[in-house]
């Protein structure tokens, strides 16, 4: 009798966690593009709203929380951080004046300012460079960003944003996801001296200037 007790639960946890298990998501194979083709589809894209889970690593502590975040090609933003409901913390920066609450430090100012900005907006890289150092990668640099594209998916995998300082701020992509047949990066890390924030999205759209109407997702990143 206890052993068929003991089977049965055994039984029951192995199918709860097959059930548990994330889901292997299979991209499919797309139709090539150009560069110069995959950066004017995203000609006009002026203004993003999304929301996502956040987490705020440093090497001693980790805070987690949902943030909404409303962000604007010139760097305009409005972020507001949420855990277990209420608001933890609030940004916003406009024609390059920050303020916020609680106050930051500057590395992780700069990393939910600057580095959400270029990390949303991934395309708008000017007089640039492109190579192909490596297979299936365009490689788009300046003297300030460094881009690695995905050729097979049009999409982001890294970016490397130099400051004048030394310093550098580095984004990675990763987890692509389709939703209503549009492919993004779903995880995105961004790292600056010893902070990281990694956003894991939920939903996103954009405004295009060509219409004014918010779009259902696009395949921003």
């Amino acid at each position: 009798m206890l052993k068929n007790v003991l089977a049965l639960f055994l039984v029951s946890l192995l199918l709860l966690l097959v059930s548990c298990a994330p889901k292997k998501i299979e991209i499919p194979a797309f139709a090539p593009k150009s560069l110069d083709e995959l950066l004017s589809e995203k000609n006009g894209l002026y203004e993003i709203d999304t929301t996502f889970e956040i987490v705020f690593k440093k090497p001693d502590t980790e805070i987690s929380g949902n943030g909404i975040l409303n962000i604007h090609e010139n760097g305009n933003l409005s972020l507001r951080v949420y855990s277990i409901g209420l608001l933890m913390m609030e940004l916003s920066s406009k024609n390059n004046i920050v303020k916020s609450k609680p106050r930051l430090n500057k590395n992780r100012t700069m990393i939910l300012t600057q580095g959400l900005r270029d990390c949303f907006f991934w395309w708008d890289i000017k007089d640039f460079t492109v190579s192909n150092k490596e297979d299936g990668i365009y490689l788009l640099e300046n003297l300030e960003r460094s881009l690695w594209i995905d050729k097979k998916t049009s999409l982001p995998v890294k970016q490397t944003i130099r400051f004048d300082d030394g310093k550098e701020l580095n984004i990675f992509y990763d987890n692509p996801a389709e939703e209503n047949g549009i492919w993004y990066q779903s995880k995105i890390r961004i790292e600056l001296s010893k902070n990281t924030i990694i956003l894991i999205i939920k939903n996103i759209y954009s405004k295009n200037s060509s219409n004014s109407q918010t779009q259902g997702q696009q395949q921003l990143f």
